[in-house]
């Protein structure tokens, strides 16, 4: 239950004119990398990437913080894309902690709720946990490397959870054990430069 790869792409270049912003080539970066560990995974790399893509899309209605999640879920869910819509929640929650999020805490109390009876129900698989990592690497520049890109988060909200931060690294192990290859050569780090399509 998600889209195309070209409706996803039309879905991205919509919500970036609702909300400019780098969050746009974020979104990019994390597809490139889903896709490319995917591949190398035994998973589907074409859904991945479109999970990827639209991850972060509930920022098409603003600058929001946890607000991002819920906005991204109902929208999703909205329009019939349910793997989807569960990315855009489990994207931001490694564990099934709502208190673990990195940002400001934003939502209504309803929209607070539904994140968190959300996030209890679902069953995380291996496309939730390539999104979490891909997440913790895609800048919107191109692919950073973890510490660098966690550390980056911390410094711009003042905290990171630990728990969160030992689970991307431990990400990072399953999937390169998964690929049999170093994370960055995978996605070729040096050379991929998001840009709109």
């Amino acid at each position: 239950m998600y889209p195309t790869r070209e409706k996803a792409k039309e879905l991205l270049r919509e919500a970036e004119l609702w909300n400019p912003g780098p969050w746009g080539d974020h979104s990019r970066t994390v597809a490139h990398c889903a896709e490319h560990i995917a591949a190398r995974s035994g998973m589907d790399a074409d859904k991945a990437y479109v999970l990827g893509l639209l991850h972060d899309i509930g920022r098409r209605f603003g600058k929001r913080h946890l607000g991002h999640v819920s906005d991204g879920y109902s929208y999703m869910t909205s329009l019939g894309y349910d793997d989807a819509a569960r990315i855009c929640l489990t994207h931001s929650f490694n564990g099934h902690k709502i208190e673990a999020y990195v940002g400001n805490f934003d939502t209504t109390e309803e929209e607070t709720n539904l994140i968190k009876t959300k996030l209890r129900e679902a069953q995380y698989d291996d496309y939730d946990r390539l999104i979490q990592l891909c997440d913790s690497i895609g800048g919107a520049e191109g692919v950073m490397d973890i510490i660098d890109r966690m550390s980056d988060v911390k410094r711009r909200y003042g905290a990171y959870d630990q728990e969160k931060w030992d689970a991307n690294l431990s990400l990072k192990d399953y999937f390169e054990q998964k690929m049999g290859m170093n994370l960055y050569e995978a996605v070729d780090k040096e050379h991929f430069k998001p840009s709109a399509e």
